[in-house]
């Protein structure tokens, strides 16, 4: 393997982090009061004691918004493990479903589909996934230039040790992944440094939008779901989950 330069590193994390933030800002721009108030739960809410409407929107829309930027960034960090594949061992995004990326070393050439953390997917996307690595691995061993091939379900972060499951491929995770497509032990350490690349003032230029957004939020809550100045819960929850039809 050839060893990445901890220029590139920098280079690549500075562009791509950017990529993310803008995301993470747009997000908070465009979220509308009737869609945070439809995907989160209002009996968790109630269950808390929650009773400022103001403390209700900080609460829901912190819920919300965090889904979103687990999503948003465990994206950079399947971007970032197919650059680094790409300049440690010539590693190229794969044409196979539910594969990311395809590189060979020592006599072995590997399959590769990336998640960000060990809690991913619910059990029919993780039967998908097997379902993927199979057809792939039928694929390849049918070519005849193709020597041993390997399904690996590659876990950006996590201390899980290294498995090999009775669906057929392995599993590797944390810095034990990262070492694995670029051969340096200390990468998944070398990786933090340049995510802190202007973080402070994109968080700071996020945080103002989202306490805009909290005050626009409770504004419109409450001319909708308070009366007289209390949380009206049970309109609430008849907006998020009422759906049945009775006859007429």
């Amino acid at each position: 393997m050839k060893a990445l330069s901890p220029d590139e590193l920098q280079e690549f994390v500075n562009q791509n982090i950017a990529t993310f933030h803008e995301s993470r800002l747009k997000r908070v721009q465009n979220i509308k009061l009737t869609e945070v108030l439809r995907k989160k739960n209002p009996y968790l809410f109630k269950a808390k004691n929650i009773t400022l409407a103001n403390d209700l929107m900080q609460g829901i829309l912190d819920a919300f918004l965090s889904s979103s930027e687990e999503e948003l960034f465990g994206q950079f960090l399947e971007d970032l493990s197919v650059f680094v594949v790409g300049k440690s061992c010539g590693g190229y995004k794969s044409a196979a479903e539910g594969i990311d990326f395809e590189f060979s070393n020592e006599g072995f050439h590997y399959i590769v589909s990336v998640k960000s953390g060990t809690n991913w997917g619910n059990s029919a996307q993780q039967k998908k996934q097997e379902a993927n690595f199979q057809t792939a691995l039928k694929v390849l061993k049918q070519s005849r230039h193709m020597g041993n091939v390997e399904a690996v379900l590659g876990i950006c972060y996590g201390n899980s040790k290294t498995v090999f499951s009775k669906k057929g491929y392995r599993r590797i995770v944390g810095q034990s992944f990262w070492h694995f497509i670029s051969g340096n032990v200390n990468l998944y350490t070398d990786i933090i440094e340049p995510l802190g690349h202007k973080a402070k003032e994109h968080n700071e230029e996020f945080v103002q939008q989202k306490d805009l957004l909290v005050n626009l939020f409770t504004q419109q809550f409450m001319d909708k779901f308070c009366e007289d100045g209390a949380i009206n819960w049970e309109s609430l929850v008849r907006f998020n989950s009422g759906n049945l039809k009775l006859p007429t």
